[in-house]
């Protein structure tokens, strides 16, 4: 069995380095990330129109590109190497799988082509005050109203919320947990955007009042559909971490050639050298859990549910042991907030909590395998 990335593959990634080197520089980031929108739109467009990213694993005719999860980390590394400031996780691995794991073919018809696209910005509304990711944190109420739905109660921490087209809530109904879609200029809708840690990845306070949404899928059995969208949104997560520590790695060993102490590199002084060392390992373990979950996405599902938990926990603690690890390479400078690696510092602090800490995962881990 080879898990090694073919040449198409390689190429995507070659392709999409490139266009972020262009499109999102560090000093592009660091624009976006002061704007109440938070990403480009001419960027989003062209990443949807020319590169087929939105699309990528959107089946052909939903209007995508009929690849898989494996492409897909591939594009999540380099985003998260990069930092670019587009809704390409909300849209993507929340807003695209929750549609396709709903099963529900007139609305994915309806909503899919233009996500595919590029011409819309999609999210997943699911945490609420308590910030819990599983279903018993669900307490936003929906409840019908002659032909359709209304919700009425609050989200918070929802990802892009604030820019969103496309709001797929996760409601609770008489029969159970339900998942609605929801415009963006919906009637009865508030949107507040949230201060946040991480400026690069925008956040918002929802709240409904008696407004209409479309239901997707079965009413009151959503529960399946929901938790393998968010399964799959961990697998990406993880590969999108994996790319920000791999950057980190890159940014301290740069730094410890180039700056000189005592007449030589600090790379040749043997704690900095543990430290190299220590992230490198970590790193390279990363990668084999994000790849292996990637590869469970496409052609495992049944290894999906622990799989998913196992790479979002490793993850989470190899990125955040990068991103603090590079920032006392670098020492005083380092601490600066102006300096590059706090921008990855905050980002592996927000992944870290985004769908669950590590403990949660690993005592989901701890329930499936039967602990």
């Amino acid at each position: 069995m080879n898990f090694a990335f073919s040449e198409e593959q390689e190429e995507l990634r070659r392709s999409l380095r490139r266009f972020l080197d262009d499109k999102a520089p560090v000093g592009e980031v660091r624009r976006l990330m002061e704007t109440d929108q938070g990403y480009d739109p001419a960027v989003w467009e062209q990443m949807g129109s020319q590169l087929g990213l939105q699309g990528l694993a959107i089946p052909e005719d939903l209007g995508g590109s009929g690849f898989g999860h494996v492409e897909l980390t591939v594009v999540f590394e380099e985003l998260g190497r990069s930092l670019a400031c587009v809704p390409y996780f909300s849209t993507v691995a929340l807003g695209a799988n929750a549609l396709l794991a709903a099963g529900d073919d007139p609305v994915a018809r309806e909503l899919l082509p233009a996500i595919a696209s590029g011409a819309s910005v999609a999210t997943l509304a699911y945490t609420e005050d308590s910030g819990r990711w599983d279903l018993d944190g669900i307490a936003l109420q929906a409840s019908r109203r002659g032909d359709g739905w209304v919700l009425d109660g609050h989200k918070m921490f929802v990802i892009d919320g604030n820019t969103a087209n496309v709001i797929l809530v996760a409601a609770r109904t008489p029969g159970g947990v339900s998942m609605l879609a929801v415009d963006g200029d919906a009637p009865g809708l508030t949107r507040t955007p949230l201060a946040t840690m991480d400026q690069t990845r925008k956040q918002a306070r929802l709240e409904f009042s008696a407004t209409p949404g479309r239901l997707v899928g079965p009413e009151g059995g959503a529960g399946p559909a929901i938790a393998r969208a968010l399964q799959l949104a961990a697998v990406a997560l993880a590969a999108e971490q994996v790319g920000g520590a791999q950057r980190c790695l890159d940014m301290a060993v740069d730094y410890a050639k180039s700056r000189i102490q005592f007449g030589r590199p600090i790379g040749s002084f043997q704690a900095i050298k543990h430290k190299c060392a220590d992230m490198l390992l970590e790193v390279e373990s990363a990668k084999s859990a994000a790849y292996y979950a990637g590869w469970c996405a496409a052609e495992s599902p049944e290894e999906l549910p622990v799989v998913s938990s196992l790479a979002k926990s490793y993850c989470s603690e190899a990125y955040f042991h990068a991103a603090a690890e590079n920032i006392q390479i670098h020492g005083g400078i380092g601490f600066t907030w102006e300096h590059d690696a706090h921008l990855y510092f905050k980002r592996a602090k927000s992944s870290e909590l985004i769908l669950g800490d590590p403990s949660y995962h690993r005592e989901l881990i701890a329930q499936l395998i039967g602990i």
